[in-house]
């Protein structure tokens, strides 16, 4: 069977084993004799699928009895409007640090529904010492992306709010290491990076902030509602669900959790950023290692036209999309959980090439 390495931003690659067992699975889910796209959202059978699910992802991130777990439409972007929908009921206040294409999207969004302040504003290489931050102290939250996939910036370390709610969007860096839930009061991410495929997005949400809605907020997009109807107060998108339990499964089993993802993760990318640090600057990556992305590496070539030769090559041997995104341009790979280490060392081994057969 012929796979490439996918090193798309997202929908990014998933794991050959879960794909298969997704294909064996297809026609006759758990000896019901349907398809998983074909079972009821509320049957004992799928809803027992998601109650394990949901246990799954507490046990795999030690949430607290105190948060709900919810599985909800609506993808990244639509939950930077229903974010503040929910969340600036009784204070329209709201604290945004944007450090990069997402967040700044997500702050565009929100001051529909709020007042929003700039708490600071990334470079397009790093992000502003924390005792230069504009933080407000009376804000409903204090909004952040942990990782950028476009512009390949990470903020490492959980940012100090003096107590006010944070809600970080981790899309692109859920599951990628161990993660303390008590420091947010919003966890939110949409499946296509670590958790399956498109479709459906996790929210877990603190009780003490279920109460904050405004009254403009849709019924089905209302975090309150839908914790009190365990995520089915709609049809649920029911395959995308299932595909993140398999995710999971595949986290703790095959993976063996968190701990020992992280470890791999940080082992793949410290081998791509070698290859672009030792290339005496023919791959070039400009972002202050200290918020260099784990996760998504962008980087650019002396040139568009060696660029444009790159890509056709890499993809003639299996490494593709490795196209940057088109508002940055240049390159990028992105090595989420499903990469394997040997699509890194494949890569590697191609760009070193590539640049030696290249510079004169």
């Amino acid at each position: 069977m012929f796979r490439v390495y996918n090193f798309a931003a997202g929908p990014a690659m998933l794991p050959e084993e879960v794909l298969v067992r997704a294909q064996q699975e297809m026609l006759n889910w758990q000896d019901t004799g349907v398809s998983i796209m074909e079972i009821g959202h509320r049957t004992t059978t799928f809803q027992d699928m998601l109650n394990k699910l949901e246990d799954k992802i507490r046990k795999l991130m030690h949430v607290p009895a105190n948060y709900k777990v919810l599985f909800l439409s609506g993808g990244g972007q639509g939950h930077f409007s229903f974010l503040p929908m929910n969340l600036t009921g009784k204070n329209k206040k709201v604290d945004y640090i944007v450090s990069g294409t997402w967040s700044e999207r997500a702050a565009k969004y929100a001051k529909r529904y709020a007042d929003v302040n700039i708490v600071t504003t990334a470079t397009l290489a790093s992000i502003p010492d924390a005792s230069t931050w504009k933080l407000s102290n009376d804000a409903a939250y204090v909004y952040y992306c942990p990782n950028e996939t476009i512009n390949g910036i990470q903020i490492h370390d959980v940012p100090q709010t003096n107590g006010i709610p944070l809600v970080a969007d981790f899309t692109s860096s859920i599951l990628s290491e161990e993660i303390d839930v008590s420091k947010f009061g919003v966890i939110f991410a949409s499946a296509q990076k670590n958790l399956g495929i498109s479709g459906i997005t996790l929210i877990i949400i603190r009780d003490d902030l279920l109460d904050q809605a405004q009254e403009c907020t849709p019924e089905v997009f209302n975090y309150k509602t839908q914790a009190e109807q365990t995520s089915l107060l709609n049809t649920i998108p029911t395959v995308p669900v299932y595909m993140m339990d398999l995710m999971v499964d595949w986290i703790i089993d095959s993976q063996g959790g968190l701990k020992k993802v992280a470890e791999n993760n940080r082992r793949k990318v410290q081998k791509l950023y070698d290859c672009i640090d030792n290339s005496n600057g023919f791959y070039t990556n400009i972002i202050d290692k200290k918020y260099r992305s784990l996760i998504n590496v962008p980087f650019t070539l002396p040139n568009d036209e060696l660029l444009k030769h790159f890509l056709i090559e890499a993809g003639q041997v299996g490494l593709a999309y490795l196209n940057g995104h088109k508002l940055v341009g240049g390159a990028r790979a992105s090595l989420y959980n499903a990469m394997p280490e040997e699509g890194v060392d494949k890569l590697v081994a191609f760009m070193n090439d590539f640049a030696k057969r290249n510079t004169k």
